[in-house]
């Protein structure tokens, strides 16, 4: 994720990120407007006489606003699906605080204390690889054992949160922890399954394709057209309106892919290796 300041109106204005839309979409603008200019020469080479072109300004008019209410619902829902991400993973961060506390304030060995350091943040690093391309166990901090126990496993993070949970009984048996400890330490690592399943939710539900190709040919064949209802104005300057107006509508569409699905590792995507960071350095605070 970009870190950025969002008052400086002047850099962001003329700065041309690999990010932004213009970017993005800039063959695609060329093709646009070439493909206009072919238009409106069409219409005032072959039907000049064409009055009643003119009529269409309304239509179009029209057709444009119910364009605009359709993107504004999909850019909506697709930042719905990136706060919720970005609220699930606060949520986690949070937790594992929760959690790191009461474990330093019960547990007085450090050798318990030190699995626990070492797997939270594995369980945190996990669930980001397992939310992206899948996860590599040589990047996680594991012994001998676990790396041979995970090794076998298809689901990462719920296999560290087994190991999680499989340490406070085995603690819970040799005395050091009581049942009401464990009970008051579980609602915080239930949380971060929660978390997890949450976000594989966001993931694996992405908008119907029905709805998603619809307005992509919607707006193509409004932009491909609009010339129609503007050359007898503008002549040949009808395909920069065009163009300008394809450039508008589709970045919104390209603005709502990239951050309906928010846990890769692209530029607006969620700080999730940040995170992962912040939740290392906590643990290292509360329980080193």
């Amino acid at each position: 994720m970009i870190k950025y300041n969002p008052k400086s109106w002047a850099k962001l204005i003329f700065a041309f990120h690999k990010s932004d839309t213009f970017h993005m979409l800039r063959k695609e603008i060329l093709y646009m407007g070439i493909l206009t200019l072919i238009i409106a020469f069409i219409v005032l080479q072959l039907f000049p006489d064409a009055t009643g072109l003119k009529d269409l300004f309304a239509v179009y008019s029209l057709i444009g606003f119910v364009i605009s209410l359709l993107l504004v619902f999909r850019t909506n829902t697709a930042y719905d699906r990136w706060w919720e991400g970005r609220n699930k993973w606060g949520g986690l961060v949070n937790d594992t605080r929760n959690f790191a506390i009461k474990l330093s304030s019960l547990l007085p060995q450090e050798k318990d204390r030190e699995f626990f350091k070492r797997m939270i943040p594995n369980f945190a690093i996990a669930a980001k690889e397992h939310l992206r391309k899948g996860v590599q166990l040589e990047q996680l901090n594991l012994n001998e054992a676990e790396y041979e126990y995970l090794s076998g496993k298809e689901h990462i993070p719920l296999a560290i949160s087994g190991l999680l949970y499989d340490q406070l009984q085995f603690i819970k048996q040799k005395g050091q922890l009581t049942s009401t400890d464990v009970l008051l330490m579980d609602q915080n690592l239930n949380q971060f399954m929660e978390c997890v399943g949450a976000c594989e939710r966001i993931k694996n539900t992405p908008i119907p394709l029905s709805y998603s190709l619809f307005i992509k040919k919607f707006i193509l064949i409004y932009v491909t057209t609009l010339p129609l209802a503007f050359v007898m104005q503008f002549g040949y300057f009808s395909a920069l309106i065009a163009t300008f107006v394809f450039y508008i509508l589709v970045s919104m569409e390209v603005l709502a892919e990239e951050i309906e699905d928010p846990f890769g590792a692209d530029d607006n995507d969620l700080p999730t290796d940040q995170l992962c960071e912040t939740i290392t350095k906590n643990m290292e605070e509360v329980l080193g």
